[in-house]
């Protein structure tokens, strides 16, 4: 018996080269109808959902917290004359971190609370904008005032 494309149906027709006849509008006999498919049509995202992965966090979380040890051990320790630059430098290392995670964060489609998503098209309420510049300000200040205490 030689191997070979069937041209022939299961039940003895001919067979066209987009499939057996017998079918009404492309619906199988055991399938759904063409008026139940029409309703059950359901959405599903063929692209894997992004997320942060270990390499691009762990950098972040790495910088973030050496940062954090710099800027606090000055302020818990007496360091002498150099802890306020080591604090100083402890706190850009730290904000480095974090400016370069919420990049991360919002390449993969995170946003702060209260703000609309990229791409959207609609604008930020500049009230919560604004709660969000005063308490960056407010904990900037305040970090930077510790610091100039420690002379």
């Amino acid at each position: 018996m030689e191997a070979g494309p069937r041209d022939t149906a299961h039940g003895g027709g001919e067979l066209t080269p987009d499939g057996p006849d017998g079918a009404p509008d492309g619906v199988i006999d055991d399938g759904p109808g063409v008026d139940q498919m029409a309703t059950a049509e359901v959405e599903v995202e063929l692209r894997p959902q992004r997320r942060l992965r270990i390499w691009q966090l762990a950098p972040i979380v790495i910088l973030a917290a050496a940062g954090s040890l710099m800027f606090a051990f000055p302020l818990a320790f007496d360091f002498g004359d150099g802890g306020a630059v080591v604090a100083m430098l402890g706190l850009l290392i730290s904000s480095c971190a974090a400016g370069w995670g919420m990049m991360a964060a919002r390449r993969v489609g995170h946003t702060w609370p209260g703000l609309p998503e990229r791409g959207s098209g609609s604008r930020p309420d500049w009230r919560i904008v604004s709660a969000y510049a005063l308490v960056f300000l407010a904990v900037a200040f305040l970090a930077v005032w510790r610091v100039a205490r420690l002379r």
